[in-house]
């Protein structure tokens, strides 16, 4: 594929983390093969983790290619970036045409990511994931790769406001590959979330000290933060989608007027 703007983009995103001292745990990255058909399945934390995610891929020199929601390709400025990155747009209501295309890019040996929990963690722990990433790789008979984040969350994520102070650490963590046959996509499914809940704790454990003081509010209620359970979590994920709907059906009414 053709990519102009990609390679100019991480330059200067790399140029933003220099300027902003940030600091990076990456391990694993040597599982991301240089060439060929691979699949990143990746945590999801704050709005930043597309920027985070092609970290993984970085060392080995290959791009990734993002499935992500309509709405940011509708975008009148995101949206241009976004197919300018080849990235993949993806239909809530019918993910099979983009479920496909990914399938298609990964036989052309490109290197696509998916953030398999579909929306953003807000206890930062591994949300129950959908089976579509296993199925995608085990259709295009390639590796899936688990890759977890840990302090993107920190940049920017829900219900808190962004903050881009100096110094941040940001973890980059890649597993093992996984092998897909699709036979059993929800026993597959649920290895893959047992290697990022692995991957999680890894990062935790991993991160600074100086950078983790008990309570912080970032950081996994079972691990000693102030992050909201997971229970709590999917709570305030429920009252979200009620709002969402009722601002939805207002402005349907207000159109009827």
């Amino acid at each position: 594929m053709l990519d102009l703007t990609y390679p100019v983009v991480i330059g200067t995103a790399k140029l933003s983390f220099r300027l902003l001292g940030q600091r990076f745990q990456m391990t694993g990255t040597e599982h991301v093969p240089r060439t060929g058909g691979v699949l990143l399945a990746v945590n999801h934390v704050g709005y930043v983790d597309y920027v985070y995610g092609g970290l993984a891929a970085n060392p080995s020199k290959r791009y990734v290619r993002f499935m992500a929601k309509r709405e940011i390709f509708d975008n009148p400025v995101g949206g241009p970036v976004m197919r300018s990155f080849h990235h993949i747009e993806v239909d809530r209501g019918d993910g099979a045409a983009s479920a496909a295309t990914a399938v298609d890019y990964l036989r052309r040996g490109e290197a696509v990511g998916i953030f398999p929990e579909a929306t953003i963690s807000r206890s930062f722990e591994i949300k129950d994931i959908k089976t579509g990433a296993v199925r995608i790789a085990a259709e295009a008979g390639v590796p899936l790769l688990p890759v977890v984040l840990f302090g993107t969350q920190r940049i920017w994520t829900k219900d808190h406001p962004r903050d881009f102070s100096r110094g941040t650490t940001i973890g980059v963590h890649v597993g093992e590959p996984l092998h897909p046959t699709g036979a059993n996509a929800v026993a597959e499914t649920a290895q893959l979330r047992e290697a990022m809940k692995g991957l999680l704790d890894r990062a935790v454990d991993q991160y600074p000290a100086d950078e983790k003081p008990p309570g912080a509010w970032w950081i996994p209620a079972r691990l000693g933060g102030g992050a909201p359970t997971p229970e709590e979590a999917d709570r305030l994920d429920a009252e979200e989608k009620r709002e969402r709907a009722a601002k939805r059906a207002a402005a349907r009414a207000a159109k009827k007027r």
